[in-house]
């Protein structure tokens, strides 16, 4: 009996052990801890992603650019898109810099999402070049910072059109090809504002969920398809140019003072994550720091404890924002 009794105690302590140390993961982490485990135990970028050809739009600026630059050192083939080819061509020309990847193996496509009949002959234009597509990195997009009630209906409908429609529509052209060949991954670029919902982002929230939305429901039916993976990469707030190039409350109007972004996480660390998701076909990674990673834990657990906590931290957000600082910073982790 003494000796049970030992035996249950010990379980329990371990179990306890072990719990505690999850937590402390969890309250140091970056990343949801499936995709933390991923990078940690699972299949390196290094490894996955060489010789493969990957597409990765929004690709001038931001995610998209340093996504380039990394996937470039791994040796990947890449066709980079985005409206500017000016700025296209100076991320090809670091991507030679920085890596053995010759002038023929990064192809420049320039890409505006919003203009649907362009994508076929695009989608085309890749295949021609590189004769299939392994990765689609859908990133183009815009951010939102304007209150609904200042804010004309027709930035709503820049946002759907850009965010939701450009990448349903070039999405549908690269999977016909990876149906073809019945292998593949589409990758989504969505953010935390897929999942949960904050003030000065309306529109941009809305575009978000109907991506996750969308790619939930795709991911459904491509089972007959196993190695054609859908993959959401969920990023809370990373220092990158999205704040300077924002949807405000109408279409002519930019934002005067983009503020302080030192405060969030760097670049290349979610870009890191992203290849890690990439590799592990991790179907859906949240990269953020906390507090923005506990609201995506509550709202998927505790929705209740989330509305509050949004509400708390939406307060604070429009707060920042009408003193003209970073709509996130004073609740940021800050950046050594």
């Amino acid at each position: 009996m003494a000796w049970g009794c030992a035996l249950c105690l010990a379980l329990a302590g371990g179990a306890l052990l072990a719990l505690l140390v999850q937590l402390l993961r969890w309250l140091r982490a970056d990343g949801d801890l499936t995709l933390l485990w991923a990078e940690r135990w699972g299949k390196k970028p290094e490894h996955e992603l060489r010789g493969k050809v990957v597409w990765v739009t929004g690709a001038s600026s931001g995610i998209g650019e340093e996504l380039t630059y990394q996937l470039a050192k791994l040796g990947a083939l890449l066709a980079i898109s985005a409206r500017r080819e000016d700025e296209l061509q100076r991320v090809k020309k670091k991507c030679l810099q920085i890596s053995s990847l010759s002038e023929n193996d990064i192809l420049v496509l320039r890409l505006d999402l919003t203009d649907r009949s362009s994508h076929e002959a695009a989608t085309n234009s890749v295949l021609k070049h590189f004769g299939k597509i392994d990765v689609l990195v859908n990133n183009g997009g815009r951010s939102q910072r304007s209150l609904f009630v200042d804010t004309n209906l027709d930035v709503y409908n820049a946002i759907i059109e850009l965010n939701y429609l450009g990448t349903i529509s070039l999405t549908k052209y690269v999977l016909n090809h990876m149906v073809q060949r019945k292998k593949g991954k589409i990758v989504t670029v969505s953010s935390v504002m897929g999942i949960m919902g904050a003030p000065l982002a309306t529109g941009y929230c809305a575009s978000k969920h109907a991506l996750q939305g969308f790619f939930n429901s795709l991911r459904t039916e491509l089972t007959d398809y196993p190695e054609i993976s859908i993959i959401q990469i969920c990023p809370g707030p990373v220092q990158s140019q999205i704040i300077q190039n924002v949807f405000t409350e109408n279409l002519a109007k930019s934002i005067e003072n983009s503020g302080d972004q030192s405060h969030k996480m760097p670049t290349d660390r979610c870009a890191r994550l992203t290849l890690v998701s990439v590799a592990n076909d991790v179907k859906e990674a949240w990269i953020s720091d906390h507090p923005y990673l506990a609201v995506c834990y509550l709202w998927q657990y505790a929705p209740t404890w989330a509305w509050w906590l949004m509400n708390k931290m939406g307060k604070r957000r429009i707060q920042n924002f009408k003193s003209g600082i970073d709509a996130d910073a004073s609740y940021s982790r800050k950046k050594k």
